[in-house]
């Protein structure tokens, strides 16, 4: 039997319709791995600006009954018999990461969720809630600040600026079509521009976003489809940082493969941009597996590097990335080298409730940690189906249960006083900031 806030958070449903609305006299659940938690009104946030709701088809939600005070798995609505009803999720805006998933149980004909993080939701005095943690402020990809109509006009300028520039082209789709935020902000002027280079990767992630084998799981964007010339990349980068005060230009999109594996581009690439620039910071997104061609993009003007891992322990991170042609001790090797040479290392790490926060993951973060120091871990929601994805893991390494990923960020910061949280890659000027306060 669950204890019941005495201000509960409704629990919200669709029907087949898709329309979403709160059932009377049950309180909205959350999960970690396979615990349920009711979401009590004090631990979670109003669902951010530019969230949405999304119906998860072949499910049923699991929901706290206030009459019998037991959790439930509805087969219909309550309120209206014979009326099918679905799980709802919310996928929450950049800068939250979530503390339970939405809770469901899988139907007979259930596939793959499509490639999303499913928070967990509610209703409450006339919001949505979520269970989520604020881990970044900057509003840099706040939708408010991105109009279609500033965006457009951006692209416009830049056609006139960059003719002929085919990764300049290639931004427009990403800005225009997909509504990529980072694409947008290159058009606006404002903040951190991509630089996407690579077609290839050397890792099959389960959640790869640009790249899925067969027809299980649907890619969210098409990869980029040619290697732009040092040259287009250089022009690129330097309209962005002339442009814009503090600015950021970073190697590594989730519409491209590892930029490791376009070394041949980005290294001339690097060294254009130093040749006519100090300004900016030159950021790289990757799997960090090729340390030997990190240091040479170190030596040529890199300025920060943000590792992508799901998980410290190398069963679960294998298990996920897969792997092609290098091994777990090659991202460390790459840590450890940018470490020496000085430079600003991030984590890019995939929290998904019920395995980011177990006590096994976290006993091997924090020895990770301690080992392979890192300036600022980036807390990134895992956009995977978590049902599937708490399978998997719990196939390859033990899980216990879930500690709650507010205690995990705390424990952290009292092992780690100086770690940074945050979400997105922070331009060189605040490179050696003071962590901000944890508001749990």
């Amino acid at each position: 039997m669950a204890k019941v806030d005495r201000d509960p958070i409704a629990a919200v449903v669709a029907n087949d319709r898709g329309e979403i609305f709160d059932l009377d006299g049950y309180a909205a659940v959350g999960m970690a791995g396979e615990q349920m938690t009711l979401l009590q009104a004090a631990e979670t946030c109003k669902m951010p600006y530019g969230s949405e709701l999304m119906r998860l088809p072949d499910r049923r939600p699991i929901v706290f009954n206030r009459s019998t005070l037991e959790f439930e798995v509805l087969t219909e609505n309550p309120m209206l018999p014979g009326e099918a009803v679905f799980p709802v999720a919310a996928f929450n805006s950049p800068g939250y990461i979530l503390t339970h998933v939405s809770a469901f149980r899988e139907g007979p004909r259930a596939g793959y969720l499509p490639l999303f993080s499913y928070g967990a939701v509610g209703w409450h005095r006339g919001n949505f809630r979520s269970a989520i943690l604020q881990v970044d402020r900057e509003p840099r990809q706040d939708l408010r600040q991105m109009q279609r109509r500033d965006v457009a006009a951006g692209v416009r300028k830049m056609r006139k600026m960059l003719p002929g520039n085919r990764l300049r082209a290639h931004l427009e789709h990403c800005a225009l079509v997909y509504g990529c935020p980072a694409g947008k902000n290159f058009f606006l002027g404002r903040y951190e521009a991509p630089l996407p280079t690579s077609r290839y990767c050397n890792a099959r992630c389960l959640g790869c976003l640009s790249l899925q084998p067969g027809e299980r799981v649907s890619h969210c964007q098409d990869r980029i489809g040619f290697t732009p010339d040092p040259e287009e990349i250089a022009a690129v980068a330097l309209a962005h940082i002339q442009r814009v005060r503090h600015s950021v230009v970073s190697f590594g999109q989730g519409c491209e493969g590892d930029p490791l594996l376009a070394a041949e581009a980005v290294e001339p690439a690097i060294r254009l941009i130093r040749s006519r620039t100090a300004e900016g910071t030159i950021n790289m997104n990757t799997n960090a597996s090729r340390p030997e061609v990190i240091e040479k993009l170190f030596a040529a003007g890199l300025d920060s590097l943000r590792v992508s891992l799901n998980s410290a322990r190398k069963a679960c991170y294998e298990a996920y990335f897969r792997p092609k042609d290098y091994r777990f001790e090659d991202v460390l090797d790459s840590l450890d080298l940018a470490n020496r040479l000085g430079k600003f290392v991030s984590l890019n790490y995939l929290n998904c409730p019920g395995i980011s926060d177990s006590p096994q993951e976290y006993e091997a973060l924090k020895s990770f940690l301690g080992a392979h120091p890192v300036h600022l871990i980036q807390w990134r929601n895992l956009n995977f189906d978590p049902r599937r994805y708490w399978q998997a893991m719990a196939a390859v390494a033990p899980q216990g249960p879930p500690m709650g990923v507010r205690v995990l960020l705390a424990e952290l910061r009292r092992h780690f006083p100086d770690l940074r949280y945050g979400y997105f890659n922070p331009p060189r000027e605040r490179f050696h900031a003071p962590p901000a306060p944890l508001e749990l």
